[in-house]
């Protein structure tokens, strides 16, 4: 599909002032290709119209720009991942960051790893493992610049996925819906627990998408205690509550 996705390119260029490649606009057409072809066999997305795909997973995935800074540098860790969502993206049009990415699921982790060798995408990593076993590894605990989710759980929850895996300085960029707000100053005595601050709140506008979307950004202030996180599944079953 030749320039399926030239639409993104301009999205990009007006939003988030993203000047998109030729390349990478390929990659994306390829990238999009595979999903739905993995999504008749596996369960990947709901999201399987292109003018959907472009706007909700790669300009989605984008905007988390807009709390990293242009370009992003660093390393960063992809937590709940799926089928690749927000790291990827970043990824093709960030080619200098080195990328983690952590998803529980093996067919999803699967098909990160295929996109990963057939976008012939070096620096990055993917970990078919859940993030409370990851975080508690020295390659990855305290480690990483960024940390990225994209609602994959309450904000207490990602407080306790993310904070661990950042060194001091580093930051959690979580893209969340309209609760964003409410969820971030709800689980701020949290994020003090965990030795992390809220830092901001973006409001987020994707084009032909009515409902409201929010980053919400966490700093690491302090080093996290060493029994956090807890055991795989603790942290949804009973959220810190500070």
């Amino acid at each position: 599909m030749p320039g399926a996705y030239e639409g993104l390119q301009a999205a990009a260029s007006t939003l988030l002032d993203i000047k998109l490649t030729r390349q990478q606009i390929d990659a994306f057409t390829w990238y999009a290709d595979e999903m739905l072809e993995w999504n008749q066999r596996f369960n990947l997305t709901a999201i399987t119209e292109p003018s959907q795909i472009e706007i909700k997973h790669f300009l989605d995935s984008l905007t988390c720009v807009l709390g990293m800074g242009r370009p992003p540098q660093g390393r960063v860790a992809d937590v709940g991942t799926g089928a690749g969502f927000p790291g990827l993206p970043l990824r093709i049009v960030f080619p200098h960051l080195e990328l983690a990415l952590i998803e529980s699921t093996g067919k999803k982790a699967a098909f990160c790893r295929h996109v990963v060798k057939g976008l012939a995408l070096s620096g990055v990593e993917v970990l078919h493992a859940r993030v409370e076993q990851v975080a508690h590894k020295p390659d990855h605990r305290a480690s990483y610049d960024w940390a990225l989710a994209r609602a994959v759980a309450p904000m207490e929850v990602l407080a306790e996925y993310l904070l661990p895996l950042l060194r001091v300085g580093g930051k959690a960029v979580v893209q969340k819906g309209e609760t964003g707000p409410a969820e971030a100053h709800a689980a701020e005595m949290t994020m003090q627990l965990l030795g992390g601050k809220l830092a901001q709140l973006i409001p987020v506008n994707l084009p032909r998408v009515a409902e409201s979307r929010y980053l919400v950004t966490m700093e690491k202030v302090a080093q996290t205690p060493t029994k956090y996180p807890r055991r795989p599944g603790i942290p949804a079953k009973r959220p810190l509550k500070g």
